[in-house]
């Protein structure tokens, strides 16, 4: 009863001093919602949306549940979670966080997952997708193209290791029989397709409105987050909360001989990845090295504001957010280790080898991935206009129809 009181004050005096803090500092304000606003309909909502949608469509017309039966043999033992995590896993890392929660929860409301499965499932496929890695953190903010390659594949590792540990996270999985094992085939797969069509036997039409309305649905609310906690940020940096934060962690960064400039870049990415990676790029006292493994905990931690999202995302199910806290700081100690565990290998080998002048720059200045990013910041506005569009569309059919 006490606690509960104590949150209820907790709660109320951080509102109240957040309503202040707006009024304090409007201007501030408005540039960090301006910025947050821009991050999302630029890049979030059209990188997301047709994932979503996709995603949606290929659950309705159980091309999950075929892929499902097909990982089996591969996702239980190393994971011990299903089949069908292996495309939560996939579509996870392709587009991008929070869409591992998202799908994750779709697949829990399915009854595809039990809440043990989904809680270490969802643990593990939340990542940044390699487009944000490759383009805005390694050519945007460090001007490196090379590194990119490091912090992608310290980050994915980073990944599988919390999937490793998590296949001990809960009560026994039971193990399948070895008459199970053998229904792994091409004809169960095909048949779990049929009968999951079937199953929802909803139009192609209706399907697709659904997986539209659903899907901008979600990310309005991953917009809303982006936007509220761009704000925070600058409203805590504003108030020197920010910091205050980083004395506690300059203690922290000095004991591993790291220089203390990066400790208000690194409480600024524990709430937002994008400025807190900015941020450490601009650090001059700290060694590129450095930077890396610091970086590379904040893309693996997620920050406050991707951990809201997906709070909220979970909340619509029976799955627990406190796994998926702990692993997101497991996630971080592994990325951090492997990135200072193949510096060598892959950076420093890497860039000590000239290119040779006829070779495609696959991660440079002129790379696919950069040009694929320039395009969505151009044309993302538009597309997120005109998805917002359809969906009033989608939206005033169906109240005309009721």
């Amino acid at each position: 009863m006490i606690l509960s009181k104590l949150k209820t004050i907790v709660l109320s005096v951080s509102v109240t001093i957040i309503a202040a803090s707006l009024i304090s500092f409007p201007r501030e304000s408005f540039e960090a919602s301006i910025r947050g606003l821009n991050m999302w309909w630029e890049i979030v909502f059209p990188s997301l949306l047709p994932f979503f949608i996709i995603s949606e469509m290929l659950i309705g017309f159980g091309v999950v549940k075929f892929i499902g039966v097909m990982l089996e043999p591969l996702m239980r033992p190393l994971f011990k979670v299903p089949g069908v995590g292996g495309f939560v896993w996939a579509m996870g890392m392709a587009s991008g966080q929070p869409a591992g929660a998202k799908f994750t929860s779709r697949l829990r409301q399915e009854g595809q997952l039990t809440q043990i499965e989904a809680e270490r499932l969802v643990s593990f496929t939340n990542s940044s997708n390699p487009l944000f890695i490759f383009s805005a953190v390694a050519v945007g903010f460090f001007n490196n193209p090379k590194i990119g390659l490091l912090l992608a594949a310290a980050h994915y590792l980073g990944n599988i290791c919390v999937g490793v540990i998590m296949r001990f996270y809960g009560k026994e999985t039971p193990e399948e029989s070895e008459e199970d094992r053998k229904k792994f085939k091409i004809r169960t797969a095909l048949s779990a397709l049929h009968q999951t069509r079937i199953k929802d036997n909803r139009p192609i039409g209706k399907l697709l409105g659904d997986a539209v309305n659903s899907s901008i649905q979600t990310l309005l609310m991953i917009g809303g987050f982006i936007i509220l906690f761009s704000v925070i940020n600058r409203l805590l940096y504003e108030l020197h909360i920010t910091a205050i934060l980083a004395k506690s962690i300059e203690l922290l960064l000095s004991t591993l001989s790291f220089p203390d400039m990066l400790s208000i870049p690194f409480i600024s990415g524990v709430f937002e990845i994008t400025l807190g990676s900015q941020l450490i790029s601009d650090v001059k006292d700290a060694t590129l090295l450095q930077q890396v493994v610091i970086t590379s905990f904040i893309l693996a931690f997620s920050g406050f504001s991707i951990q809201a999202q997906v709070a909220s995302i979970l909340a619509q199910t029976d799955i627990r957010f406190k796994p998926f806290f702990i692993a997101r700081i497991l996630q971080g100690i592994f990325a951090s280790f492997f990135a200072l565990l193949l510096w060598k290998p892959l950076y420093i080998r890497f860039t000590s080898n000239e290119q040779p002048s006829n070779a495609w720059p696959v991660f440079g200045d002129g790379s696919l991935s950069n040009h694929y990013y320039s395009q969505m910041v151009e044309f993302g506005p538009m597309i997120t206009i005109f998805s917002l569009f359809i969906y009033i569309l989608i939206l005033f059919a169906r109240l005309k129809k009721s």
